[in-house]
């Protein structure tokens, strides 16, 4: 999108009209179940307006501020945004020291490409990989310099030792001082949300490590459809980012891992030159749910030279305090992440990955929830924390720092709702809300669809693993039950096939500089959007229980509080 571009703080002062709204009220109880057909509920509904969506992701996904990286003037003029946004409806900072904003200390690291490289040796001799053609590599987050020379390579299927679900590739096999490859995903057999817990780089990393190996080499089925190589390597240019704490400590550091890298077809299939099986056998077998581990008969080679530099990030936290004297401790949490990729590798002529749908949308819903809240003539028992965070989308940085360091006691974080691109290209119909059928919240969200007519139905697509991709999950890694609301496929419309269109937005807009504010948005369906997650974190505000894990549940029983 090429356009006049205003100054940053021009756009921070574009203030809706309108906004301000009073958040008073008693303390009166809610005897019974929590009612939604009142006067005061209905007002609150209207005053969420697809026009205020319409706005903010206006001014959210402009090209002054060139894809809100963290770190960069465009996103530090997203933030005031926010900040000035949410304390029109006078909510109460629940940041750092009485500000809106808490601090993220960051550390971005990147490969240095001209000094790192990979090398796989075969029986018929070495051959040196191609950067961005045949392989990209991963930073190290704690080091500048770091080495695996000639080290024996073992295929580990999937990589998932899940002996619960009776699936463990690792069963056969001992890795120590090995690098492990594996295939992106983890079988289809599983249900949807532990497949996608299993898919997880993170998990995989970390079972890689408890088994000893060395290195990561990662690659995908050629019919995996999230494979786009392209996509992938250039979002790699970028480096990684990782938290850190006081000590200047990143959050997600390895020291056994001494390499990491991501591999095209091309790679893949020189890993396998005279494997005990073929590539096209390996991935079938992985396709058929069948664990499978052995050594290849190749040998890899990895140098990696990573730069890091220190980055300056927040996240914005606001409150409405709740109106019972004792339930007003514990909080009910919406999050939606404001930061995207910035300027990056240029496309058609654009170099702005805007994010307009990822996740200027989510965050607009937020605050419009946040508006819905602001209205109530009485606020609802438990208070509501609303959270604009940071670097999402390099691994869900904001929201895992805040659950780890947050400003209120965590304890008394009962619920979690997240806000990431819902799908805003036809009217809302019926969702899916991952995380439901784990905890007690399924019955508020299903209580919330009723009332509005909206249908439920199950994940349509389990190959995106999308359960672990936004910030719920790190409310979950906590132990706090939380929904992630996407829209399923259902349009009201034979004309419209809403399988159709989300596949196209994931293939062609889907982290590219095409994901911009004139796309063909159904704000109707942002606003229904934030009425179901209102009226969802309403019921849960309201009830005099906190939410829990359902009996035996496996995220309850992996996450829960003791």
């Amino acid at each position: 999108m090429k356009s006049i571009r205003p100054s940053l703080l021009q756009l921070v002062i574009l203030a809706l009209p309108g906004l301000t709204l009073g958040c008073g009220g008693s303390a009166d109880e809610v005897p019974g179940p929590v009612l939604l057909d009142t006067p005061e509920v209905q007002a609150a509904l209207d005053a969420i307006r697809p026009e205020a969506i319409e706005h903010h992701i206006g001014v959210l996904a402009h090209d002054s501020l060139q894809g809100r990286a963290p770190g960069t003037a465009g996103f530090e003029g997203a933030i005031r945004y926010a900040e000035a946004t949410l304390e029109a409806m006078g909510l109460e900072p629940a940041g750092h020291r009485g500000t809106f904003r808490q601090p993220v200390p960051l550390r971005q690291s990147t490969v240095n490409e001209g000094s790192s490289g990979m090398r796989i040796t075969s029986a018929s001799g070495t051959r040196r990989l191609r950067y961005d053609t045949d392989f990209y590599l991963s930073p190290d987050q704690l080091r500048e310099s770091v080495a695996i020379a000639d080290a024996p390579v073992a295929f580990i299927g999937y990589g998932v030792s899940a002996p619960a679900l009776g699936y463990d590739d690792y069963a056969d096999i001992d890795v120590t001082g090995k690098v492990v490859a594996f295939l992106s995903g983890a079988p289809s057999v599983f249900p949807s949300n532990e497949r996608a817990y299993y898919s997880s780089g993170a998990t995989k990393q970390a079972e890689a490590i408890a088994r000893g190996a060395v290195g990561i080499l990662t690659f995908w089925d050629p019919a995996d459809v999230r494979f786009r190589w392209d996509v992938n390597a250039a979002r790699a240019k970028r480096g990684s980012f990782a938290w850190v704490d006081r000590l200047g400590n990143p959050n997600r550091a390895s020291e056994e891992i001494l390499g990491s890298a991501s591999l095209n077809h091309s790679a893949a299939a020189a890993l396998f030159a005279g494997a005990p099986v073929s590539i096209e056998a390996a991935v079938a077998a992985a396709a058929a749910s069948t664990p499978q581990a052995y050594d290849l008969a190749t040998r890899v080679s990895m140098d990696t030279r990573t730069t890091h530099v220190k980055v300056e990030s927040w996240n914005i936290l606001a409150r409405l305090e709740g109106s019972d004297p004792e339930l007003r401790n514990e909080y009910v949490t919406y999050v939606g992440h404001i930061d995207h990729f910035g300027v990056g590798v240029e496309v058609n002529g654009d170099d702005i990955y805007n994010g307009a749908h990822d996740n200027a949308s989510g965050t607009s819903i937020v605050f419009e929830i946040a508006r819905a809240y602001a209205s109530l003539p009485t606020p609802p028992r438990r208070s509501i924390l609303f959270m604009i965070v940071t670097a999402e989308e390099w691994g869900l940085l904001g929201s895992d720092y805040f659950v780890q360091n947050p400003t209120v006691p965590q304890w008394n974080l009962v619920a979690n709702f997240s806000l990431d691109m819902p799908f805003l290209f036809h009217p809302l119909r019926d969702v899916v809300p991952y995380g439901s059928e784990h905890s007690s919240l399924g019955g508020s969200v299903a209580a919330a669809a009723e009332h509005m007519g909206i249908g439920i139905g199950p994940d349509p697509i389990p190959e995106q693993v999308l359960f672990i991709r936004s910030d719920h999950f790190s409310f979950i890694r906590q132990g706090i039950p939380a929904l992630f609301i996407k829209s399923g496929f259902e349009t009201g419309d034979p004309a419209l096939d809403g399988s159709a269109m989300n596949a196209a937005y994931r293939s062609n807009v889907y982290h590219t500089p095409f994901d911009e504010v004139g796309q063909a948005f159904d704000f109707g369906a942002g606003a229904d959007h934030a009425r179901l997650n209102f009226l969802t974190g309403y019921i849960v505000a309201q009830e005099t229980a906190r939410p829990t894990w359902n009996a035996g549940d496996f995220f309850g029983g992996l996450f829960g509080r003791r």
